[in-house]
């Protein structure tokens, strides 16, 4: 069993805009998690956030490709999941300005628990590149203008569908990491 995701947003800001929140860390925490990423190839970084069923909060990541300001790849490593991140940025027309289309791909969940995260991943990042990362661009095109955005607060207001996911598939990933570790 294998998954992989897609996603494809354009936003009416620069690709430098879309490439600068990708890349700078303070940034990323904002729309993402808080981090020790660094735009250097073969930088290894953590992305952290609350602990959930199966999954101790910490996704273990490696900058595998970087191509300023085009294209990004990362290893994402977290609970059962060990899978690639893509972040490709391409020069759009949006609302008949320069924007940036970004196409996200998340690749490689393999097996019945990685396949469920993949799941409440997707969901999720409905909020992450349809709120979160926008209000994020938002605010830099404006400086000063907002606070930072607090990625986590979003998330937890908008308690959509990846919420009823987590709570529908913990059971099913508490029961995997338990296994898991029964074999360690």
């Amino acid at each position: 069993m294998r998954r992989d995701l897609r996603i494809a947003r354009e936003y009416p800001h620069p690709p430098e805009l879309v490439w600068r929140a990708l890349t700078e860390p303070a940034l990323i925490a904002e729309w993402l998690m808080q981090n020790d990423f660094r735009p250097e190839l073969g930088h290894r970084f953590t992305l952290r956030t609350d602990p959930a069923p199966g999954f101790d909060g910490v996704v273990r990541c490696e900058v595998l490709e970087l191509d300023p300001p085009a294209k990004m790849r990362w290893s994402w490593r977290g609970g059962p999941i060990d899978t690639v991140v893509s972040f490709r940025l391409e020069d759009a027309i949006v609302f008949g300005r320069r924007g940036t289309r970004l196409v996200v791909e998340h690749t490689g969940f393999e097996g019945l628990p990685a396949v469920l995260v993949s799941f409440i991943l997707g969901a999720g990042n409905r909020t992450i590149y349809g709120r979160t990362l926008p209000a994020v661009l938002d605010r830099l095109a404006r400086p000063g203008a907002s606070e930072p955005v607090d990625a986590r607060r979003v998330c937890h207001e908008e308690r959509g569908l990846w919420w009823v996911l987590a709570q529908v598939f913990a059971p099913i990933l508490r029961r995997a990491e338990r296994k898991h570790t029964e074999r360690e």
